[in-house]
């Protein structure tokens, strides 16, 4: 096909293809882009005929896409992709006047942490906007920038789709949180014989604290297993047990002075958190403006931490 064809080909066909592709539903994709089933089951007729393939069978209830369609999938998406940027480049973004929705990914100790600073300046900023927050975790991140729900995440990620863009915002260690009325200095020892809880979003019983003591042929016992680090702090008040969290996850949860933060009794293993996004809204205006204060945020509470810290040291 040259480009002269292109003019006999409607463009909205082809988010169509995408969205159904992403959500294998006819009803979804109505849903998702606003639009009635009969219209999705036409545009579907059309695009039958347009690349003269079935695209989509029926199987159960999913439309599971044929061969052909993942192949046109796989050369269709980053050149829409390509398009979104180009056409995005040229509009404007102002903050003061925009009524626009950000939907915003973020795992429940980045919410905790940053996301009260981050509400601040927003508002101060674009009173307008308004915000949709997704939970997020590394098991459904890269699926929800996938299929665009999300333009932003912040967290912890061990694997991207390949139409995703990372920046990493800081490198953590982990401290040791517990009730005030426990001693200041934990031994390994006592660091071992302690009960623990653990938040895992998945519920598992370990994490890379048990490698860490693996290593040295130490275990510890996990008595505790809770989904978000918003529910730990009434957990670990007035009882014996002991929780590892990330560094800036401390701060909030020791706000009412009910819970203290120790040192964690070994070298804490490294971790960077980062900011995800999909490429689609790389150069998207209002996206970049939100990417930077996301940024911004992040840099101006770690350097409170680091002030905290030299405060409590000197």
């Amino acid at each position: 096909m040259n480009r002269n064809d292109l003019r006999r080909i409607d463009f909205n066909l082809l988010i169509v293809f995408e969205t159904l592709m992403h959500e294998r539903s006819v009803t979804r994709t109505a849903e998702k882009l606003f639009l009635g089933q009969p219209a999705i089951s036409a545009a579907l007729s059309r695009l039958r005929v347009l690349f003269g393939d079935q695209l989509f069978i029926r199987v159960g209830c999913n439309m599971e896409p044929t061969t052909r369609a993942r192949e046109i999938f796989t050369q269709l998406q980053p050149a829409l992709d390509a398009i979104s940027c180009a056409l995005g480049s040229t509009s404007h973004f102002i903050p003061t006047r925009s009524g626009t929705i950000f939907h915003i990914g973020l795992s429940d100790d980045v919410e905790l942490s940053l996301f009260p600073l981050l509400l601040r300046r927003l508002r101060f900023e674009a009173p307008n906007i308004a915000l949709v927050m997704h939970r997020t975790n590394y098991l459904n991140l890269p699926t929800l920038l996938n299929s665009d729900e999300i333009s932003v995440g912040v967290g912890c990620t061990r694997k991207l789709l390949p139409n995703a863009k990372r920046k990493r915002l800081r490198c953590s260690k982990l401290c040791v949180l517990c009730t005030a009325s426990h001693p200041q200095v934990l031994s390994l020892d006592d660091y071992c014989k302690r009960p623990h809880a653990l938040v895992a979003c998945a519920g598992e019983m370990n994490s890379v604290v048990d490698e860490r003591l693996a290593e040295w042929g130490r275990t510890r016992h996990v008595t505790l297993n809770l989904p978000e680090f918003s529910g730990l702090s009434a957990q670990l008040v007035d009882t014996d047990i002991i929780a590892t969290v990330p560094d800036y996850v401390a701060a909030p949860l020791t706000a009412n002075a009910r819970l203290r933060e120790n040192t964690l009794p070994f070298d804490s293993p490294t971790f960077e958190l980062s900011m995800i996004w999909n490429a689609l809204h790389d150069n998207d205006p209002a996206d970049r403006w939100l990417r930077s204060h996301i940024q911004t945020s992040m840099t101006d509470q770690q350097n409170r931490i680091q002030a905290n810290e030299a405060f409590s040291n000197g």
